[in-house]
């Protein structure tokens, strides 16, 4: 399972269609406290996360899943792309981080890295930042 976490439609919408291609299923959710409601009916998966979500932020909501101790990797994903945000989505456990517009193959390769125990990181991508 995929969880997409971003407060814009069209992305929500775009990465469910694009993880559906890739023949993941995937539970969308717009805001940080959407995700946090359906907490307690999550399944194993992957969690895609929007870092400048309106409300609480991605970063708030990486702090809280770690506080919570949920164990569900992470993959930022964000517009905004800088050293301090990166490093503290990473310090926060975010295992790759992602500028928008996301490289779809890239993304897949991502998820899959995550997903699979004992593989090799996925080769870097134009606007993936690991």
């Amino acid at each position: 399972m995929i969880y997409i976490v971003d407060d814009d439609q069209s992305v929500r919408t775009n990465l469910a269609r694009l993880m559906r291609s890739a023949g993941f299923t995937a539970r969308v959710f717009a805001s940080a406290e959407d995700f946090l409601a359906a907490i307690d009916t999550l399944e194993p998966g992957c969690l895609l996360l929007d870092i400048t979500l309106s409300g609480q932020s991605g970063l708030q909501l990486q702090a809280e899943l770690n506080r919570r101790q949920v164990n569900l990797p992470v993959i930022a994903v964000s517009a905004r792309d800088d050293v301090f945000t990166r490093e503290l989505a990473r310090q926060l456990g975010a295992r790759s981080f992602f500028r928008k517009p996301v490289d779809a193959q890239a993304l897949i390769d991502a998820i899959q890295w995550v997903m699979t125990p004992g593989t090799e990181k996925p080769p870097q991508a134009g606007n993936a930042a690991r």
